[in-house]
């Protein structure tokens, strides 16, 4: 009895010590978001173009310039002169393109929102893979276990001559299979482990069981649209693009403003000098010709762009939905007809009674294995359309 209550203890504290190294599925999806080598390097990537786009904003470098002209014919002595000065754009430009790097911050900083979804989305779905394939990986086992059973009596009765060779054949090859089948789900494991460890950094991704697959039910299609329309940064990003598009036109109408020059000057022969502050201005007459036309030509393209991308992505949306809600009510039906029949066991417990034949039995078996095997698949395809739907969750 004592050695009983020990055992149950051990069982117990093993489980809660098990249960507390497993990590949900945004534990692990943070944890690869760290580690990923792509996301960093996009970081960096987003970085060196922000200092870029500021550095494009800067002045031009200050010009001295002079000139020593002691040669020729000239009685009144040599030519000095030299000229330091400073050029620049009308000041409302560099306020206008700092509004514009602005814009393309915000376009690089939800590029990166993209590109990190599109990681995360990839590693879920990994994920979720391989919660399946460790679930389909027991039921296999247990099927193998069965199926060594069967064998394993079959045996007995050919030895006893009850059953020929060909039942004892049969059984041998289903059990055969059974073995083929778990160790293909073996190694599909590994490929996912280390498809994972790539996402990771790689780094080992601990923690993962069949137990991590999510809730398959999502809100109303219109509600998710609207909250994927304030979330999802490729929609965002259209916005921004517009904002980007018509602040260049305000930068290319600023631009059409003249350029300026301040500098000091000197001139000096013959030991009298003048001194002075030296001006200038540039009219871009020739440099901003069409520019504003083109800058208002692309903010009527992308404005054009956002209505199509958008309504692009609304219909691509609504037939994921679509198809999610059609497998969900499948999926339901399945459940609540397959819940309770307990098929497998029942149809053992009547072959081990010597109610079916092996090869009723058998067929009988794979009638009801089919059945549960597209039950498990269509759990899989709506976890895997719901991390499609989700994505903007990411």
């Amino acid at each position: 009895m004592n050695k009983n209550v020990v055992s149950a203890i051990c069982g117990c504290l093993f489980f809660v010590n098990s249960f507390s190294q497993d990590k949900n599925i945004e534990e692990l999806l943070n944890e690869i978001e760290q580690n990923n080598t792509e996301l960093k390097g996009y970081q960096s990537y987003m970085e060196s173009q922000q200092l870029e786009n500021r550095s494009n904003n800067n002045l031009p470098d200050p010009q001295l310039s002079g000139y020593y002209l002691p040669f020729g014919d000239n009685a009144t002595g040599d030519y000095t002169e030299y000229q330091l000065s400073q050029s620049f754009e009308f000041p409302t430009v560099y306020a206008a393109r700092g509004k514009w790097n602005e814009s393309k911050s915000q376009q690089l900083a939800l590029a990166n929102a993209n590109k990190r979804q599109e990681v995360l989305l990839k590693a879920k779905n990994a994920l979720l893979e391989l919660t399946f394939l460790q679930k389909q990986k027991a039921i296999e086992t247990e099927r193998k276990t069965q199926s060594k059973r069967v064998l394993d009596q079959i045996q007995k009765l050919f030895d006893a001559e009850q059953v020929g060779i060909l039942d004892l054949n049969k059984a041998n090859i289903a059990w055969i299979q059974e073995q083929f089948v778990v160790e293909q789900i073996d190694s599909e494991i590994q490929i996912l482990l280390s498809k994972l460890k790539t996402f990771n950094g790689g780094n080992a991704i601990d923690g993962v069981t069949s137990e991590l697959a999510l809730p398959i039910k999502v809100g109303a299609v219109e509600s998710l649209w609207q909250e994927k329309l304030t979330k999802d940064p490729l929609l965002q990003e259209l916005k921004t693009n517009e904002a980007a598009t018509l602040q260049k036109i305000k930068l290319e109408k600023n631009k059409i403003l003249p350029n300026i020059a301040l500098g000091y000057n000197y001139q000096g022969v013959s030991g009298n000098n003048y001194s002075g502050i030296y001006g200038g201005l540039s009219i871009p007459l020739w440099s901003s010709k069409n520019k504003v036309k083109a800058a208002k030509a692309n903010y009527e393209y992308q404005q054009s762009a956002t209505h199509v991308i958008t309504t692009a992505l609304y219909t691509q949306f609504q037939e994921t939905y679509n198809r999610y809600q059609l497998m969900l009510e499948k999926y339901t039906e399945y459940q609540r007809t397959m819940g309770n029949l307990n098929s497998e066991q029942l149809l053992f417990k009547a072959y081990m009674l010597g109610e079916y034949s092996f090869m009723d039995y058998y067929l009988e078996l794979q009638f009801y294995r089919d059945a549960s095997d597209r039950m498990l698949q269509m759990e899989k395809d709506l976890q895997l359309l719901q991390a499609q739907l989700l994505k903007h969750q990411l």
